[in-house]
């Protein structure tokens, strides 16, 4: 994995926007950090409940790439716990996304509306930075980098 950071050339790898907004405070949190790559590609619990959680959070898209935030690769952890809360660590393309002011918002929304989600604990981080590699094989070609 190359955590090189924002995708040059790429929409949303740069720019203004409201990263201001976004806590990154690490000694904070209550999700545990696992050695950080992208959900889509871990071995991922065979539950119907995680499943359709995934494909809500594959109808949010980032705005200014015409691919979804978990197969994008902004997804790095999610966690379904017994009493059906589910905690997600998320990223953008660059701490200064554009979309940071509303992506972390949608994907929220996106899990508590799931069916049988009974709360959401979303976190933000940028560590490790995103890159193409965290991308699915299906985003990567459908940008144009296969």
């Amino acid at each position: 994995m190359n955590p090189a950071g924002a995708m040059p050339g790429m929409p949303g790898g740069g720019g203004g926007g409201g990263a201001a907004d976004i806590p990154d405070d690490k000694q904070n949190t209550d999700i545990e950090r696992p050695e950080t790559i992208p959900d889509h590609v871990q071995d991922t619990p065979d539950d119907g409940l995680y499943q359709r959680i995934v494909d809500s959070i594959r109808e949010v898209y980032d705005p200014e790439i015409p691919v979804n935030v978990y197969d994008l690769g902004l997804i790095y952890h999610m966690e379904v716990h017994d009493d059906h809360s589910v905690d997600v660590l998320m990223t953008l393309t660059a701490p200064n996304c554009p979309a940071a002011g509303v992506l972390p918002g949608q994907v929220e929304d996106a899990v508590r509306e799931t069916e049988g989600v009974e709360s959401v604990n979303l976190e933000m981080t940028f560590e490790p930075p995103f890159s193409p590699q965290m991308m699915s094989e299906e985003a990567r070609l459908e940008l144009g980098f296969m």
